[in-house]
């Protein structure tokens, strides 16, 4: 099937299929997978115009609920992380749009800046995974404490159980314009609310740039910068995308007139048959993120970031 706006021809399946593979193992480190998405559409596709980004956007807004939904079902999503990081990443998301348009429309130069962005995230990750366990106890940890007590009880969650009792672990303790506290499993975690919306800002801006819609790639800072544990911050991650991902979506459809010769709106049918796939793939994923070992989820993110970013540069390099 011949996509006008993407200017691309591929069979109808292809996009929702691999669009669920890819979801159904990076919602569970709250990332959507538009990440991965853009580097298949770019070189396996040969999608290379401005607008690849906003049908990523467009993916983002199909896929996401189904995911966000399971986390809020399980009792684990933190609302005012998600809150600060919408409206951090919002506004950053507009100028990130803008600039991808105006100075990164050559796709070259844009794939560098994808890779750097990429390596510093999946490194920041790796040296993370490498750092020794203090001996003191505790660190040892909420995280771990969920699993092990996920592995006793596999045969008998339900879902209302994981929502209504023990299961429902995230307790916000305190939230105002200084800092957002939480408990998770008898753990406490506690944030400076400018440092969570002032990296928020910053991700956003190159969220939009990227065309992930900012929130997806806050998932490993919160969790490499902030020390929060994964199961906890996938849910607001993923709903920060969400609704960035709108507004990218909208403003790249608003510049679309003011660049007659450039595509810069998504491709709609292109973003839905993604989203289709993504949707069935985030509710599955989130739902299997239980079972999964915090430190497997952080290894998959940092290994799957490091290969795409390596990619990136090689092509660069080699147009």
């Amino acid at each position: 099937m011949f996509f006008q706006t993407a200017g691309i021809e591929v069979a109808l399946w292809i996009p929702p299929l691999v669009a669920f593979v890819i979801s159904f193992f990076t919602s569970m480190g709250g990332v959507s997978g538009a990440f991965l998405l853009l580097p298949f559409q770019m070189s396996f596709l040969g999608y290379t115009t401005p607008s690849v980004s906003a049908t990523n956007q467009l993916f983002n807004i199909v896929a996401i609920p189904s995911g966000v939904y399971r986390y809020w079902r399980e009792g684990r999503m933190v609302w005012p992380l998600t809150w600060v990081v919408v409206a951090g990443t919002l506004p950053g998301v507009f100028i990130g749009a803008f600039v991808r348009v105006s100075y990164l429309p050559n796709p070259k130069y844009f794939k560098l800046f994808a890779a750097a962005v990429l390596f510093y995230i999946g490194l920041k990750i790796v040296r993370d995974l490498a750092k020794k366990k203090p001996n003191n106890a505790d660190k040892a940890n909420s995280e771990d404490r969920f699993q092990e007590i996920v592995r006793r009880q596999r045969s008998k969650i339900t879902d209302q159980e994981l929502a209504n009792s023990a299961f429902s672990t995230v307790k916000v303790t305190h939230f105002n314009l200084k800092r957002l506290g939480y408990t998770f499993y008898d753990e406490n975690f506690d944030v400076s609310f400018l440092g969570v919306f002032t990296l928020s800002f910053i991700v956003g801006i190159v969220g939009g740039i990227y065309g992930i819609g900012g929130g997806s790639i806050i998932a490993p800072f919160f969790v490499t910068f902030f020390g929060l544990p994964v199961y906890t911050v996938a849910g607001a991650a993923l709903m920060g995308t969400f609704v960035t991902s709108i507004a990218g979506v909208t403003f790249y459809q608003v510049l679309a007139p003011l660049y007659p010769n450039v595509a810069v709106a998504p491709d709609w049918l292109l973003g839905i048959l993604f989203g289709i796939g993504g949707m069935a793939g985030m509710y599955l994923g989130a739902r299997c993120q239980k079972f999964v070992p915090s430190k497997a989820i952080k290894s998959m993110l940092a290994t799957i970031i490091i290969f795409t970013a390596a990619k990136y540069v090689a092509e660069s390099f080699g147009y």
